[in-house]
């Protein structure tokens, strides 16, 4: 299965967050969208990091309420892992896993296309699986 597959099926609409916006407005967003994590671009839709949930509870632990004011380029990751549509979903996994990441967006002819969490890249696991496992019964009940 590729990347495209799972992008075709929950979409490719990518909340976005610019680097001068505060760690408060970050916050409302990702409850506002339910999210764990944005993308980070700059004016020209470039993708210039990405931001999470995580990123944001291991400054707090460090800077304190004082973080709400801060801007998101002070606490995004600037070394983005990103991939394509054309990736197959087995070799994120192990780039998800392998490096802890949890959200990798999706760029395509450097354009930001979509983002892929670790719940997607399982979900899509589970109904390969889950197909394999009909068409295997169906094979060996009908002969």
């Amino acid at each position: 299965m590729r990347i495209s597959e799972i992008l075709s099926k929950k979409g490719s609409d990518v909340a976005t967050i610019r680097p001068t916006a505060a760690v408060s407005e970050l916050l409302r967003m990702l409850a506002h969208h339910n999210i764990g994590a944005m993308a980070v671009v700059g004016e020209g839709e470039d993708l210039l990091g990405i931001v999470s949930e995580r990123d944001v509870v291991r400054r707090l632990d460090e800077r304190g309420a004082e973080l709400l004011t801060a801007t998101v380029a002070e606490i995004m990751t600037t070394s983005v892992i990103t991939c394509t549509p054309a990736d197959a979903v087995e070799s994120l996994t192990e780039i998800m896993t392998e490096r802890r990441i949890r959200h990798l967006p999706v760029v395509e002819g450097g354009a930001l296309v979509g983002i892929v969490s670790i719940g997607d890249v399982v979900k899509s696991r589970i109904d390969a699986l889950e197909q394999s496992q009909e068409q295997l019964e169906s094979y060996i009940t009908q002969g």
